[in-house]
């Protein structure tokens, strides 16, 4: 069964970081046909058949950078809701994995952009909608760890 209609896509991304706390983010190929052409994204895709959104995230960015993440590498983030400019209805499951080494990567689609995150403003407006949202989402979990670390208080 496939899990996209003509008015509804499921896919699994992922937040990718390095060993020195850096974004590895996509950028799209500018070609007709796909999502989000030249945009800057994150690396994943769309469900097939029966596959959860783990197993889409695991096969899609092992497709896409040439190394293969251990599924238990991955942590939930966040879940993703929204209707895009052509009125179909995208949900996704957005992950982050840590200590990807950049430097055993190659990359199948688009171009490796590998960020620093006090970098991220000045490229945020080139994000497609599902990577605004968890980079944005992702800066402002740490942002609020950040403000309660040493004080005695969780972040709620």
């Amino acid at each position: 069964m496939d899990t996209d209609t003509a008015q509804h896509r499921q896919i699994g991304i992922a937040i990718l970081i390095d060993s020195h706390g850096r974004f590895l983010l996509q950028q799209r190929d500018d070609i007709p046909g796909i999502v989000h052409p030249g945009k800057i994204g994150l690396f994943g895709g769309h469900r097939e058949g029966e596959e959860t959104y783990l197993q889409c995230a695991v096969r899609e960015i092992h497709e896409e950078i040439g190394y293969f993440v251990e599924p238990n590498h991955f942590k939930h983030f966040v879940s993703y809701d929204e209707v895009d400019d052509h009125g179909i209805h995208v949900h996704g499951e957005i992950f982050v994995a840590n200590q990807i080494p950049v430097e055993e990567l190659l990359i199948t689609e688009g171009l490796l952009l590998v960020v620093e995150p006090e970098d991220v403003p000045a490229i945020a407006a080139n994000f497609s909608p599902s990577a605004r949202f968890a980079i944005s989402r992702y800066l402002m979990s740490k942002e609020s760890s950040t403000d309660h670390q040493g004080s005695g208080e969780r972040p709620s």
